[in-house]
């Protein structure tokens, strides 16, 4: 007589696989985390160092008996932090409004309107994403020169306020908006500028605030471009204080003000990513979805 399968064994046993792979993929997500987190608890830790423990210290200590709050007074006291704060925040906002109006017009146009030559227009404009930045930083530089906008911030500005990629992605993401909605608009005598504030910016808005925090976590880490056209310390940038603290030797000497100066430069970024990451995971999802 055949012998029947134990379902209860069988059962128990894929139980416990499925258990051993959870571990196995927690397990490895826990370590990648770590691994990923490490460098931001260093920073932190060293921040709250002090100069003479930090300094005493021959192999490096995980953790602190005695941390202390006197490095980040000492980081806005040796450079103007807090100018360099606010004149990052000038170009990050400005920046940011002026591309976000530059690509959601362009992306409108090559989604909505028709005009001969459309196509291989937006073909030649995406071969422009296969050229390096660093190639057209030079063309950038004469330009803003010869201009006299060099150490101001429309010479910070200009070079940032549009962007192949982005217009892309909003591009395809106007794409997926069914054409019957525009074609109604225009039957209702709808223009286009106003069926693109009413109709379109709404329905993509996951998108443009994707758009919009990226762009804000690339101006706010601009680093570059700001280093080349200012001089005067009066439109420095943050990027540019940090390199000023250790240009002036204090970076070499008191690492954990530094440190310091690093964490208030990284948490408005920080948090904003924190507050914003499922508009982001949203955007992302959208603007790579057909349909």
């Amino acid at each position: 007589m055949e012998r029947q399968p134990d379902y209860n064994q069988i059962r128990k046993s894929a139980h416990l696989r499925r258990i051993a792979g959870n571990v196995a993929i927690y397990g490895l997500l826990a370590l990648w985390a770590v691994i990923v987190l490490f460098p931001f608890y260093w920073m932190v830790l060293t921040s709250v160092k002090s100069y003479s423990s930090y300094n005493a210290e021959h192999v490096p200590s995980f953790f602190t008996l005695s941390p202390t709050l006197q490095n980040y007074a000492d980081a806005f006291t040796t450079v103007p932090l807090g100018q360099y704060l606010i004149n990052t925040l000038i170009f990050t906002v400005i920046t940011t409004l002026i591309m976000v109006a530059v690509i959601t017009l362009a992306a409108f146009a090559f989604a909505r309107l028709e005009f001969r030559g459309k196509n291989l227009a937006f073909t030649l404009f995406l071969s422009l994403m296969m050229i390096p930045n660093e190639l057209v930083v030079i063309t950038n530089f004469t330009t803003i020169t010869n201009l006299g906008w060099r150490n101001t911030f429309i010479g910070l500005i200009l070079p940032s306020v549009t962007s192949v990629f982005y217009i892309y992605l909003l591009r395809e993401n106007f794409a997926q908006v069914p054409d019957e909605l525009y074609y109604a608009a225009k039957v209702d005598g709808t223009p286009d500028l106003r069926y693109l504030r009413k109709v379109m910016i709404p329905i993509c808005r996951p998108t443009l605030t994707t758009i919009v925090i990226l762009k804000v976590i690339e101006c706010w880490n601009s680093y570059v471009w700001p280093r080349l056209i200012t001089d005067d310390p009066d439109y420095y940038l943050v990027s540019n204080g940090i390199q000023e603290i250790r240009e002036n030797g204090f970076g070499r000497e008191n690492i954990p003000a530094m440190m310091a100066a690093v964490v208030v430069i990284s948490v408005p970024l920080i948090l904003l990513f924190l507050i914003f990451r499922k508009k982001v995971m949203e955007g992302v999802a959208r603007g790579g979805t057909k349909g």
